[in-house]
């Protein structure tokens, strides 16, 4: 069977990517903001506004309901994660206005957010695929997983077209033909 957590692992494997790309282009000393932008943009409606919404609008509320608290907990840990991963991707974009107005030392400030996001999230998706998810696999039934994958293809069908899976995949493999070499 396909669960729930399988549907949010396979995301994972794309922003595991974008992460490492993120990480590429600060070791490259990028200064493309055309390239900060679309890794901002893919970040925002892929990576948050797609994943993070299944997450936060449908699997954390359904583990509250087993017990877990959202504010205290792993639950609340990952809660807290995306909130500094937002906080990230803002200093990405400020700087990457910074830029625009000629200030070429917010470079720094880019690279520093990217790295920030990057290494936050890569340890963030480890928590949650060894073990919050191995939890929620142990406590959802069948039926429950089911309802949280019709769930998860609502929220897939209802995303900006442009920015869907399949698009901000196509995103990240531009950006990779670019930076991982």
């Amino acid at each position: 069977m396909n669960t729930a957590t399988q549907n949010l692992e396979n995301d994972h494997v794309h922003i595991l990517r974008l992460t490492d790309i993120m990480l590429e282009m600060v070791e490259q000393k990028c200064t493309e903001t055309d390239h900060f932008e679309l890794v901002v943009n893919v970040i925002r409606k892929f990576a948050d506004g797609l994943h993070h919404a299944k997450e936060e609008e449908l699997l954390f509320p359904l583990l509250g309901e087993k017990g877990f608290s959202p504010e205290q907990g792993p639950v609340a840990v990952m809660l807290m994660e995306h909130v500094q991963g937002r906080n990230f991707v803002k200093g990405v974009s400020d700087g990457i206005a910074e830029l625009k107005k000629g200030n070429s030392g917010a470079i720094q400030q880019v690279y520093e957010n990217l790295s920030g996001y990057a290494i936050l999230l890569q340890n963030h998706i480890s928590k949650e695929n060894n073990i919050l998810f191995r939890m929620a696999d142990q406590m959802f039934s069948a039926d429950e997983q089911q309802t949280l994958i019709d769930q998860f293809a609502v929220v897939e069908s209802e995303a900006d077209p442009e920015f869907n899976a399949e698009n901000s995949i196509a995103k990240i493999d531009f950006l990779a033909s670019i930076y991982m070499q």
